[in-house]
């Protein structure tokens, strides 16, 4: 019976499970966003983030804590020295996962995973873009409608005179 176990197994033993989700973690903090299937990406962001969480800290005792999950030299200085210091003042939700659709040979629902503020486009570019052209539509119609009926209503008022 599997009562009260609720995270996804992944079709997997545990060992091959966590050097499964290990290397996942590791290819996410060394390229910032990985592309792999949307239960896969899931398991990671639960595996990933109290790992983040725990690299606010940079003492010895926090590093090697995280090496214990990761097993990559590399990939924990990574997160300790440049990931660490830029999610310093967020306080959760430190990764995105985007449905990006069906892989073509099996079927498989495909997301991308990636760090939050390191996607630079997303930060400059969405927000702008889309308040721009928000306000330029609305402020065309609420410009014309008016335009259109104030001489329409002066033109009647002037031939009652």
């Amino acid at each position: 019976m599997r009562h009260n176990k609720a995270f996804n197994h992944l079709g997997r033993k545990s060992g091959h499970r966590k050097a499964l989700l290990a290397n996942l973690a590791n290819a996410l903090i060394l390229h910032k966003r990985i592309e792999t299937t949307t239960a896969k990406a899931k398991a990671l962001k639960v595996y990933i983030e109290p790992l983040i969480t725990k690299s606010k800290d940079d003492s010895t005792n926090s590093r090697r804590v995280v090496f214990s999950y990761l097993k990559n030299k590399e990939a924990v200085t990574e997160l300790f020295r440049t990931i660490a210091p830029k999610i310093a003042d967020r306080p959760g939700g430190y990764t995105r996962v985007l449905k990006t659709g069906f892989r073509q040979g099996d079927g498989a629902e495909m997301a991308l995973i990636e760090l939050v503020d390191f996607n630079e486009a997303a930060l400059a570019s969405a927000p702008k873009e889309k308040k721009a052209t928000t306000r330029r539509s609305r402020a065309k119609k609420a410009a014309e409608a008016p335009a259109e009926e104030a001489p329409a209503a002066e033109a009647p008022a002037a031939d009652a005179e």
